[in-house]
């Protein structure tokens, strides 16, 4: 791809391209609802599985490989979720995979999907993601494991997830000027979303004086902003294009990038479990930070600019964290997401709204299904058949998530 970082933007303009044999169909979208219901992750992602095939009007039979996002909370069938999934389904001799990338872990498994696909090892690939979450913060598996930065973060500095987000806000607050009522504001805006999603957990709009008014957490973020952990489950059917146009689907939602990135060294802004800076005494910055990264790879490969998105799905963990990758994926220069958040841009009827669905905000955490669920929203947008929350139009969808120890993940969906 020609072009480049516009004004330290993004990628400079160009034109969706048109389908390429890097496509492949999103022939079905599944989810169960996010909760926190008391059952096993494997009963929400068989759901999730069922509903997913139902949509692609497919039997189980069809399916030749199953993609299973594992989840570390669900014992020992929950390292194996593709197997775990081929059984619960019933066992038909499909070929299966399992991929754990933490929070990345779905698109890891939407990016393992594509693959067997277009290397021709497999026409039908469902990739199905669930969790049950623990109540409370996410915390390390028990024991002790002096070498394992996310134990060490836990035990030395005592760092919860809270802990990084608030110290993210503070970073935000001391080098652009955002506001906690700016951050309530992002609240405000993706609980008006959740509030028409069926699949959300939490469908009750949210005032900015609620926001305010809710216990502080981890300085200055409050409870309400920052996301719940919860039970939940996403899956989709995958198709090469052949496969979708004998299935009778001539114009399918596809998938046409998906970016598994990585950091630079050296990182000089950290994202936990990261307690200490690689040295930047000799060797320069990157051009790129990590996050910023992530979005390049999947413009790049889809042959897009931010210019070209009709909304974004994004990680949102906390309020200011979803302002920070609003720059990030160069929907505007560093310092100006608040602008786009106070004129109305990101929200539902803007000129390019984030988090449609509500977000993690609306949904909680269900680490192994939520960069799916982010696809099947934009699978749900751009078939234009999301109710309340539709987005007028839409054709073209980004998601973006980061997952622990540089996992990076974006996927660009089109129609």
């Amino acid at each position: 791809m020609g072009g480049g970082w516009a004004a330290g933007r993004g990628p400079a303009a160009h034109p969706p391209r048109s389908v390429t044999t890097s496509d492949v169909a999103v022939l079905g979208a599944g989810m169960h609802p996010w909760g926190k219901w008391g059952r096993s992750f494997v009963e929400y992602g068989t759901r999730a599985a069922r509903d997913a095939l139902a949509d692609a009007g497919l039997e189980w039979g069809a399916v030749q490989s199953v993609v299973g996002a594992d989840t570390v909370r669900g014992g020992y069938p929950g390292y194996v979720a593709g197997a775990t999934f081929a059984k619960a389904l019933g066992w038909q001799g499909a070929r299966v995979t399992s991929v754990y990338a933490a929070c990345a872990s779905g698109a890891q498994a939407i990016n393992t999907a594509r693959a067997q696909i277009l290397a021709g090892m497999a026409d039908v690939v469902l990739v199905v993601g669930a969790d049950a979450a623990p109540k409370g913060f996410f915390a390390p598996a028990g024991g002790d494991r002096p070498d394992d930065p996310d134990w060490l973060r836990f035990r030395v500095l005592g760092a919860t997830n809270p802990a990084y987000f608030g110290l993210y806000a503070r970073r935000r607050m001391a080098l652009h000027g955002d506001t906690v009522d700016d951050f309530a504001q992002v609240k405000v805006k993706n609980s008006a979303a959740g509030a028409a999603n069926p699949y959300a957990r939490y469908r009750k709009r949210v005032t900015a004086q609620e926001v305010a008014a809710s216990a502080v957490v981890a300085d200055p973020l409050r409870l309400l902003d920052i996301c719940a952990t919860s039970d939940g489950a996403a899956a989709l059917v995958l198709s090469s294009m052949d496969f979708a146009r004998r299935h009778g689907a001539a114009d399918p939602v596809r998938i046409r990038a998906v970016s598994t990135a990585t950091p630079h060294y050296p990182r000089t802004v950290l994202d936990l479990p990261d307690i200490a800076t690689d040295s930047a005494a000799v060797v320069p910055e990157p051009e790129t930070g990590f996050r910023a990264s992530i979005a390049r790879g999947a413009y790049e490969e889809a042959g897009i600019g931010p210019e070209d998105l009709s909304l974004a799905e994004v990680y949102d963990l906390s309020t200011a964290l979803e302002l920070e990758w609003y720059e990030d994926l160069g929907l505007c220069g560093p310092g100006e997401a608040v602008k786009l958040l106070r004129d109305g841009a990101t929200a539902l009827g803007g000129r390019l709204p984030v988090n449609a669905s509500g977000g993690l905000a609306s949904f909680g955490e269900a680490v192994p299904a939520q960069a799916i669920a982010q696809v099947c929203e934009l699978t749900w947008q751009l078939r234009g058949c999301a109710g309340e929350r539709q987005v007028p139009g839409a054709r073209v969808g980004l998601t973006a998530n980061q997952g622990l120890f540089g996992h990076g993940s974006a996927v660009v969906a089109v129609r």
